[in-house]
């Protein structure tokens, strides 16, 4: 279906006043003098510039842009200056069946738009089509769509960033937070009102010593590019609280920026690489907010539907859905491309951001026949001078085919590794036959990462994340508690790998809780004294909750919101993660550069890490057989080898020595050369710094239940 370009009627304009312009850069650039427009479209008939008042609600003006080179149309404004309001309406032939969707009645987002004005309001009018059309999405709305859109604004960019300079801190020292930008300030008593869930509010003086005290070195925000509340939510009285329906890959979401201003972005980046502490974005562009064939045209869909998704082969009416929420971006297409390192560039550029996390990343290298760890994303992200420096990590799944990926992706990406996550939760919980796989995990999981020279940072080590359980809620709930959804509970998954250790939610039994903390103790030595990077969720530190709650997408409320009334529990928990962050910090051995592997090295004649059972012997192959074994000793050889130069190494030698029985273990300490005796540096049921209380060779230490120890070997000159 196709209809006619109609004539639209607009202010009187002066024809001189649009000049030629340049095809590049694309979006709105003020130069000094004026502003040139640049928008691709390979398949548009004709671009307007559409201008609007202040307020971004009255249109003064449309201006068809004068020139198409390379696919690009352009102008230029002499007289246009920072701070005005612009979108965009595109015509061309409106034919979903070969995967146009034209409709130049609906008011566009520039997808190079660095900053929007206004919200989103859900009219009808939002549609490409009439609603409730006998043709459905084949039909044709001649609403417009400006009332209820959000208008794109042009920026000044200057900003003066003084001394500001990446923090660039190593992979081998790199311990992530993860956090959401407007939930770790609403509750904070520190914040005032006005800052709460924004940039300012990350910034204030308490909540960033509270995040450089802990001991993490970089800071991943949730989605904090504009984004769209979905329609369903708002009816509700929810929103997308977290952010991934992203519909302008350069602007920050303007519900972030308490001065209104883009400065403010900028200025909490300063603020945070002041306090030496690294910015990550998490970034969504496997899929825009447009939806599948029944969603609204903001942006892309009315630009170039074509070139800007990925359409069903044999009925181009239709969209892949690798992202689960109705469309997939089409990275395969070169401007699409462009589009997505141009706004990495920027963010790293522009903006200071030292870091992505990519979102469902194996969407962004898969070609229509599969993932390719040479897509012409990875490849371009690899070889590109800027994003090379920048830390990348990768989600390594989708739902799509192939889309499990974890290993996979190519040298100099990091990866989330899940594996690590589903067997510490496992293993701690008392699950049978977990003791091989945790050995794995614990070293980085070497059978996925070690090769082509990948390190064992590549693996970024998780036990939570801001989609699943709160790790206080993994160990207080079996179940999801998702009603506050109003999905019926049908939301969030169902397999947690969480143990409530004996009651459903909150109890006053005191052996529980204890049990409870002693857990949540285990899952956090285990995370950061494993090998590979470690990354904790915003409030685990201090046993956080969300009711149970495991999936708190929608949840812009006290559940999804960070709450810093701390008990005493919660302060004791702190004060051990912070002393576990700075032992991960003092001994090296902890985040070696190269995998331990086990095997023995005859040059040096050491092993860099041997597998003890709880006789203190080497673990036998029917030992790792045992799907009842709960017990195991991990003897880090500080002699190891440390780098490819073929000499000893000079860190400390340590045990650890993990229990999840039910019961106690006696753990016999091994003899080691050159060594005295053993001091202990962590043993989970006690909270406070152990002494140098001395435990000699062959001594039958008794490891409690469900418990973590780790030991330092010691010479006999030492006290």
């Amino acid at each position: 279906m196709s209809k006619p370009d109609k004539a639209q009627p607009t202010p009187a304009s002066e024809p001189s006043r649009i000049r030629e312009g340049l095809p590049f850069p694309l979006g709105a650039t003020w130069d000094g003098l004026g502003v040139n427009f640049a928008l691709f479209s390979a398949n548009a008939t004709k671009v307007e510039l559409c201008l609007f008042d202040d307020s971004g609600e009255i249109e003064l003006e449309r201006i068809e842009l004068p020139e198409y080179t390379d696919e690009t149309f352009h102008g230029y404004l002499p007289d246009a200056h920072p701070g005005l309001i612009y979108g965009y309406r595109v015509y061309g032939p409106y034919d979903p069946a070969n995967g146009h969707r034209f409709n130049h009645n609906k008011l566009l987002i520039d997808p190079y738009a660095k900053q929007l004005v206004g919200e989103l309001k859900w009219s009808e009018a939002l549609f490409g089509y009439t609603i409730g059309h006998p043709d459905a999405d084949l039909s044709f709305d001649e609403r417009d769509s400006a009332p209820f859109v959000p208008k794109s604004k042009v920026i000044d960019p200057a900003h003066t960033w003084g001394n500001d300079l990446p923090v660039r801190t190593p992979w081998d020292r790199t311990i992530i937070y993860e956090t959401h930008l407007r939930g770790i300030s609403m509750r904070h008593p520190s914040v005032p009102e006005a800052a709460r869930g924004t940039c300012a509010g990350l910034m204030e003086d308490d909540v960033l010593k509270h995040i450089r005290q802990l001991g993490v070195s970089s800071v991943e925000l949730l989605p904090v590019h504009a984004f769209v509340n979905d329609q369903h939510l708002l009816e509700k009285g929810m929103t997308n609280y977290w952010g991934y329906n992203s519909i302008a890959f350069f602007a920050p979401d303007p519900r972030y920026l308490a001065s209104g201003k883009i400065a403010e972005f900028k200025e909490m980046v300063a603020h945070l690489h002041e306090a030496k502490l690294e910015v990550i974005l998490d970034v969504v562009y496997n899929h825009t907010a447009e939806g599948n064939e029944q969603g609204p045209t903001l942006s892309m869909r009315g630009i170039d539907n074509a070139s800007y998704y990925r359409l069903m082969p044999d009925d181009k009416r239709y969209y892949i859905n690798d992202s689960g929420t109705g469309n997939t971006l089409d990275l395969s297409h070169p401007c699409v491309l462009q589009m997505v390192t141009d706004s990495l560039r920027y963010w790293a550029t522009e903006m200071h951001v030292d870091g992505f996390r990519f979102d469902l990343a194996t969407i962004l290298g898969r070609y229509h026949e599969g993932f390719d760890e040479r897509h012409s994303f990875l490849v371009a992200c690899r070889q590109d001078p800027i994003l090379r420096q920048v830390k990348m990590i990768a989600e390594p799944w989708d739902c799509g085919p192939g889309g499990y990926q974890v290993g996979k992706f190519p040298p100099g990406w990091m990866e989330w590794n899940d594996r690590f996550r589903d067997t510490v939760r496992a293993f701690w919980k008392g699950d049978d036959g977990q003791l091989a796989d945790f050995a794995g995990r614990m070293t980085a999981s070497g059978n996925m990462f070690n090769q082509r020279g990948r390190r064992p940072y590549s693996s970024v080590n998780f036990i939570t994340a801001h989609d699943g359980f709160t790790l206080h809620d993994l160990v207080s709930y079996n179940d999801k508690h998702n009603e506050a959804n109003d999905e019926n509970n049908q939301d969030g998954s169902n397999n947690n790998l969480s143990w409530n250790c004996g009651v459903e939610g909150p109890t006053d039994d005191p052996e529980i809780n204890a049990l409870r903390l002693r857990q949540m103790r285990n899952l956090f030595a285990t995370l950061l004294l494993a090998q590979g990077t470690p990354m904790l969720v915003a409030g685990d530190e201090f046993a956080r909750t969300q009711h149970g709650n495991n999936n708190a997408y929608c949840q812009d409320s006290e559940i999804g919101w960070v709450n810093w009334d701390l008990d005493e529990d919660g302060k004791a928990l702190l004060q051990f993660v912070k002393r576990l962050i700075k032992l991960r910090q003092a001994y090296p051995i902890l985040r070696r550069g190269r995998f331990l592997v086990g095997d023995y090295n005859e040059d040096i004649g050491v092993k860099d890490v041997t597998w003890l059972a709880p006789d203190g012997n080497e673990m036998a192959t029917e030992q790792w057989h045992d799907s009842h074994g709960r017990c195991l000793g991990m003897l880090l050889d500080g002699r190891a080898q440390e780098t490819g130069i073929r000499r000893p190494g000079a860190d400390a030698t340590l045990l650890l020595v993990v229990n999840a029985h039910h019961d106690v273990v006696n753990f016999r300490l091994p003899p080691v050369p050159d060594g005295g005796f053993w001091t202990c540096l962590v043993d989970i049921n006690q909270t406070a710094v152990r002494g140098q209380e001395r435990f000699d060779f062959d001594h039958e230490y008794a490891v409690t239940n469900r418990s973590l120890l780790l030991f330092e070997l010691q010479q006999e000159d030492e006290v």
